[in-house]
């Protein structure tokens, strides 16, 4: 009986998780209330109050389990040694694209705009953003010593720049920047194309 409670528990969890998803999705951090998630849910309101707490129990829980997530999977695929760099970069480009589709990056931006006026939700941002860079300064750390350009650049330099770019695309998306001509979608594709290049350099010196 107990395991049974149990995983009646986490799909109870896991339902208002995906409720407070579509309802940030839709209307956003302000216009995300309990009463609207339990409505999506088809739970009642003390469901949230028990097993979050309250709004931003339950948003910083969705942030913390969306990114938790998709770290892991951007770990795996940076780990595939069946990849090159270059093609790595193109799947993390692909992998923008899923996460615009799944609400992943208005939840984060939400969250961010929220932390500016709530210090529990800006360490709680801040904690998953700095894993990003350890990420990104592990693959940076690994392009320097494949591919000893001669470069200012350091690792830390280029995940933070790395990091800054993809966050600064998405938020240029959520704006509709594309729309209005920024070319934000091929200029992501075109560092790819410079470290294809890199590639293809150090593969003819090697030759």
């Amino acid at each position: 009986m107990a395991r049974v409670s149990a995983a009646k528990v986490q799909e109870t969890k896991t339902n208002l998780l995906e409720a407070a998803r579509q309802v940030l999705v839709e209307r956003g951090y302000e216009g995300l209330t309990t009463r609207a998630v339990a409505g999506v849910a088809g739970a009642p309101m003390s469901q949230i109050q028990y097993h979050f707490g309250s709004k931003e129990g339950l948003i910083t829980a969705l942030f913390v389990t969306m990114d938790g997530e998709l770290r892991q999977r951007q770990e795996a695929m940076f780990s595939d040694s069946n990849l090159t760099l270059s093609q790595q970069w193109d799947q993390a480009c692909d992998y923008l694209e899923q996460d615009l589709a799944s609400g992943y990056v208005r939840v984060l931006h939400e969250l961010m705009a929220a932390s500016l006026a709530n210090a529990k939700i800006r360490a709680i941002v801040r904690d998953g953003m700095m894993a990003w860079f350890q990420v990104l300064r592990d693959v940076a750390e690994k392009f320097e010593r494949t591919y000893p350009l001669q470069s200012p650049f350091e690792a830390y330099d280029l995940s933070a720049l790395v990091g800054a770019a993809f966050v600064g695309a998405e938020a240029y998306l959520l704006l509709g920047m594309e729309e209005a001509g920024v070319p934000v979608r091929r200029a992501l594709r075109r560092v790819g194309d410079m470290i294809r290049s890199a590639e293809l350099q150090s593969s003819r010196r090697e030759s």
